[in-house]
């Protein structure tokens, strides 16, 4: 998708039953390929204990073209949306990331929004780390940015949803999608996405046009070499979970030795992102993989709900769907679905689901990526199996 990502998914929170107990402490990993555009990931509880099924990584920001940097853990790794958000409280006020101003030199700031809410802040540029790769320059957001102009959330933005900040038990938010910017094209030519807005001191935000060049942007397409797309790669999680997942974030496809596609499958995107998926006969056209979700959510009114997710009773049910790309690709994805009362306590759960709010669509959330390789060609970008959009797995 090109801007509003479902992270958190249609069901977002942990589930209750998995809050009240002390996380295991096993842990499994995925063998790391070596290479300076390797980036470990980890899945852990975050920063307050409470995160389930959420992939971190380590991003490091410095002031453009300076050697005063700052090293930021547990920020989302986020495949449904484009660009860096980081919590402000993560950015020492001796770094002093420049502000990114609109055609008439107005301060920027974002309302980016998710399918479980908005997170708001200011737009400044920094030089972006991540393993060995750098991205020079780069619009990114600051979240929760204290500063005047932006100390005030414009009621355009609050009215979208609830305000998730940073992300829940995270200290920022990595989109690493199919898209380059996290708007596009439709902030260029509109005010109407209330996307990015112009502010100042004594009128408040207004929404804004505003140029590609300016707007929050996918770090990968920065990189010098390994810009066309990312894999990421996590172990298998067993039945009932585990206190601690760790896998690998490799920049570029068919770039290096350890990026190739090899045997993996390619399913095309349509220009907005989305391919189909076919579950009980039912098609959700508007269907995508997710690793900012924390749970397959698809709509199925056989399945008990115990809240947002699903509570099937006796043994973990197996089911089915279809996948069906935009070029006519298809493939067979089995899963298992489990009752959340039943599962154990931990940081990383491959049967989870619940309910999807967002229509049309079946959100193949991080259960999904677990025991797989899955590949994210950015649009535009020349791969070996041609351009993105793609996902390959």
């Amino acid at each position: 998708m090109a801007f509003l990502a479902a992270c958190g998914g249609g069901g977002g929170d942990s589930p209750a039953a998995l809050q009240t107990e002390t996380v295991g402490t096993d842990s499994v990993a995925a063998p790391a390929p070596s290479g300076s555009n390797v980036a470990q990931v980890l899945v852990d509880t975050g920063t307050d204990g409470t995160s389930i099924n959420t992939p971190f990584v380590t991003v490091t920001i410095c002031q453009p073209g300076t050697a005063a940097c700052v090293e930021i853990d547990h920020v989302v790794l986020d495949t449904g949306s484009s660009g860096l958000r980081v919590a402000a409280s993560a950015v020492p006020a001796s770094l002093n990331l420049p502000v990114v101003t609109n055609a008439v030199g107005e301060l920027v700031g974002e309302c980016a929004q998710f399918a479980s809410g908005f997170s708001w802040g200011s737009v400044r540029r920094a030089d972006v780390q991540l393993a060995g790769e750098r991205a020079a320059n780069l619009p990114i957001q600051v979240v929760n940015d204290t500063n005047t102009p932006w100390s005030m959330i414009p009621a355009a933005c609050s009215n979208t949803g609830a305000n998730i900040g940073p992300g829940r038990g995270a200290k920022g938010i990595l989109g690493l999608g199919l898209f380059t910017e996290d708007c596009g094209p439709a902030c260029v030519g509109s005010t109407a996405p209330n996307v990015y807005f112009a502010c100042n001191g004594g009128g408040g935000c207004t929404s804004t046009r505003l140029a590609l060049a300016s707007q929050v942007a996918n770090p990968v397409t920065s990189f010098a070499v390994n810009n066309n797309g990312v894999v990421l790669t996590l172990p298998e999680v067993p039945t009932g979970g585990a206190g601690r997942a760790t896998g690998s974030l490799v920049f570029g496809i068919g770039t290096q030795p350890n990026n190739q596609l090899g045997t993996a499958t390619v399913f095309a995107t349509d220009s907005d992102g989305f391919f189909t998926t076919t579950y009980k006969g039912v098609d959700y056209p508007r269907s995508f993989l997710d690793s900012g979700s924390n749970g397959l959510f698809f709509n199925d009114g056989s399945l008990p709900s115990c809240g947002d997710f699903y509570c099937p009773p006796g043994a973990p049910l197996t089911l089915t769907a279809t996948n069906l790309s935009d070029t006519g690709t298809r493939g067979t994805v089995t899963f298992t679905l489990d009752s959340v009362t039943a599962i154990r306590p931990h940081a990383a759960v491959a049967h989870i689901g619940g309910t999807n709010g967002l229509p049309g669509s079946f959100d193949w959330g991080l259960p999904f990526f677990f025991g797989r390789s899955v590949f994210v060609a950015r649009e535009g970008a020349p791969t070996p199996a041609g351009p993105g959009p793609y996902w390959a797995y």
